[in-house]
């Protein structure tokens, strides 16, 4: 019998059974559906947590005060801080020929207000270079201007949300608000770009990172930005910045120093890993579908008794009526899965719909993947009962039952 005569006949054995068929294919594209959504969304929000860190800047390494150490003895488990950071550690590390820019960080909380509008609104204090480090763009104005760190000028760039609602739709440069019990000019507006240190920056007021600490009345700092000239000069910046800042605090190494790239990778070998867990967990179900099949085929051959009695009577080899049924299974689990890719397709469509932000898509390997286990599992499961229907006896089969 030749493949396309094959082919018809298996076609033509699952359209006599209409409702086992479907429910046959349905099972094994949910299941095949379930491995590429799910993957999909495992590697689309690795991709894009990715995407996030690598806006806030390349190169970058965040100096926090205090180490984080495990020590004995009743909680809490996390070591103390020895002492701030200050805005003279801060400058000091621009000694290393390994940084490019330093930036200082001083965070609160403060009321905002203008003309009768309030709102409390999240402050950063810091300086010019916060800018070029964070990636930050403006729609109008100007950012922080250059000069001594150590002398605040009364100005401050708003976020979009913060500037709307205390201006409205009016024009905000050049006019004075007041943040706390101090003044201040706004000389520039942000464009909306996400999150920095936990904080929406559309609600948020930037200030000069002296006028953050008299507003606050603290000389410590929240945490120090540090750009590296380069990808290699990351570990000798990060060395560096701990031998200076020992120096200067008498011998203790009590920072904490992270890099970007090593919270990129914690981030993407997390995902990476929840992703593959989740992938082997939908692959089950295909495993479920494939017994279905089985079941289904075995179901068949006890029906289709005297017709498979009929083939070998005519002639059909066992190895003949072995590999139709086998283009059934195959067939039931091909169609199955091309439904399930569709179905897949579909659900990720109607994701990005709800969460354009994100941009789910399969992962490039999940299509394959799922395609080729679907078969594989169809072919596994069909072989029992191809097998078994070619072990029938001509004679016993052709007998009326």
């Amino acid at each position: 019998m030749r493949a396309a005569d094959r082919f018809r006949f298996a076609l033509g054995a699952l359209a006599a059974y209409p409702v086992r068929t479907g429910l046959t294919l349905l099972a094994m594209a949910v299941a095949t559906a379930a491995v590429v959504v799910l993957t999909g969304l495992g590697d689309s929000a690795r991709r894009y947590v990715v995407e996030q860190f690598a806006g806030l800047g390349t190169h970058l390494l965040i100096v926090l005060p205090g180490r984080n150490e495990t020590r004995g003895g009743p909680p809490p488990l996390l070591g103390e801080v020895p002492r701030d950071l200050t805005l003279d550690d801060a400058l000091t590390l621009q000694r290393s020929r390994a940084v490019a820019r330093v930036a200082p960080v001083v965070v609160g909380q403060a009321p905002v207000a203008h003309g009768g509008r309030l709102r409390d609104a999240n402050i950063i204090g810091t300086t010019a270079e916060f800018a070029v480090v964070r990636n930050l763009k403006l729609t109008a104005g100007r950012f922080l201007p250059a000069g001594d760190p150590h002398r605040g000028r009364p100005v401050a760039v708003l976020g979009r949300t913060l500037k709307r609602a205390l201006f409205g739709s009016a024009s905000a440069l050049g006019r004075w608000i007041r943040i706390g019990d101090r003044r201040f000019r706004v000389i520039g507006l942000l464009e909306s770009t996400g999150h920095a240190f936990g904080q929406e920056l559309d609600e948020i007021a930037i200030v000069p990172v002296a006028s953050a600490q008299k507003l606050f009345n603290t000389a410590g700092l929240f945490r120090v930005v540090v750009q590296a000239r380069s990808r290699k000069a990351i570990a000798t910046a990060k060395r560096n910045i701990e031998a200076i800042l020992a120096k200067r605090h008498e011998g203790e190494r009590d920072v904490t120093v992270l890099t970007q790239d090593a919270l990129l990778d914690a981030f993407d070998r997390i995902l990476r890993s929840l992703t593959l867990a989740v992938a082997g967990i939908a692959a089950i179900s295909l495993a479920v579908a494939g017994i279905l099949i089985m079941n289904v085929m075995l179901v068949a051959v006890s029906q289709r008794t005297p017709e498979i009695g009929l083939l070998r009577a005519l002639g059909a080899s066992t190895a003949e009526v072995t590999r139709l049924f086998l283009t059934e299974a195959l067939g039931l689990a091909l169609l199955g899965a091309l439904l399930g890719l569709l179905l897949a397709f579909l659900g990720l469509a109607l994701l990005n719909h709800l969460w354009p932000d994100i941009g789910f898509r399969p992962a490039p390997w999940s299509l394959p993947a799922a395609a080729g286990v679907a078969l594989v599992t169809g072919s596994l499961f069909g072989l029992l009962p191809a097998r078994r229907a070619a072990r029938l006896d001509p004679v016993a089969a052709l007998q009326p039952r």
